[in-house]
């Protein structure tokens, strides 16, 4: 740490380091992206060139051992979130995780395993957890505005279509719908409902060998609360994406549109016997406000709000959805 900045160094030239930490780094104090490594060195450079990062390092290993670094992004494929992290970790640095977390559960236990061992700090990037958006959709649930929970849905779809290389297509490197896409719900519910719960049913569209196109699924909460799920991220789907939450309670429902990245747009409506509202929350990007969160953490303001056996315990969801639909889990052999 140079004075009082927390410098963040980028493990790949990824897409989404762009509005995840790029952006919201220049906007907010405090912070600076001082570093990136890519698999290719001239990827690295025209990056760091284009975002006006100072510093580009030889590869992966060179950068979670850099002295200018203080936080590292991994922004890499989830193939590669447990052994860059935990290197992370092991040269004294703390990270911001993409999600999905780790291929499995198995692997998320071994790097909260891996940050208590080395006393750092391993948030999970689900960045729709810090807008306030989602501190109203707990708000309203625990006022007990609808009453008690009955029965949620969730659907997350973006047409993601095929391409040799795409990652989400990408069995080796943690591919698939559910990964890539219906970790989100599984966290929304698990979020909602602040309990885990048990997979009842689930069902896979596969193009190829292993790779879910698309998910369905059914969960189970205590007291009977049944969680229907869906992702998508199959070529034919319209080109806008859907992504929609909605609670429904004994004396009313909530529909959450758009609780992934509120700040593009979303709508919150609250029907019960006092009549139906809708609501708009302000807020900065989602990325912002979890840029935020992960230095009021770094500074003992705030504790994680994901990461940790919350991490662990979405994997696990995902894993024994995976097996619901006579899948294996990512990264584990036949």
């Amino acid at each position: 740490m140079t004075g009082d900045v927390i410098r963040i160094g980028l493990l790949g030239a990824s897409k989404i380091a762009v509005p995840a930490i790029i952006k919201p780094a220049a906007e907010i104090d405090g912070v600076d992206v001082s570093a990136v490594a890519a698999r290719d060195a001239e990827r690295a450079a025209a990056y760091a060139a284009e975002h006006g990062i100072a510093h580009v390092v030889a590869d992966y290993a060179a950068l979670v051992a850099s002295d200018d670094v203080d936080l590292v992004y991994n922004g890499l494929p989830p193939s590669q979130h447990m052994e860059w992290s935990i290197a992370a970790m092991a040269n004294g640095k703390d990270v911001l995780c993409e999600k999905p977390f780790a291929l499995n559960a198995e692997q998320a236990k071994r790097m909260i395993a891996k940050a208590a061992e080395y006393g750092r700090t391993l948030i999970e990037a689900f960045h729709y957890r810090f807008h306030p958006l989602f501190g109203r959709v707990l708000q309203i649930i625990t006022s007990g505005e609808i009453g008690d929970v009955q029965h949620l849905s969730a659907v997350f779809n973006v047409r993601i279509p095929y391409r040799p290389g795409e990652l989400r297509h990408e069995l080796g490197l943690g591919g698939g719908a559910l990964m890539d896409l219906g970790c989100y719900p599984v966290h929304w519910v698990r979020a909602v409902m602040q309990s885990e719960p048990t997979v009842i049913s689930a069902s896979a569209r596969q193009e190829r060998a292993g790779v879910d196109v698309a998910m369905d699924a059914v969960l189970e909460f205590a007291g009977g609360v049944k969680a229907e799920l869906s992702c998508s991220m199959a070529e034919d789907l319209p080109s806008k994406r859907r992504a929609q939450l909605i609670v429904a309670g004994d004396k009313g429902t909530l529909t959450v549109i758009n609780p992934v990245s509120p700040h593009g747009g979303h709508e919150l409506i609250v029907e019960s016997a006092h009549g139906k509202r809708s609501e708009e929350i302000p807020g900065e990007t989602t990325y912002h406000h979890q840029l935020r969160h992960v230095l009021a953490v770094l500074a003992d303001d705030a504790q994680p709000l994901t990461g940790g056996a919350d991490a662990v315990a979405n994997m696990a969801i995902i894993d024994a959805i995976y097996r619901a639909a006579n899948m294996l889990p990512r990264g584990v052999q036949a």
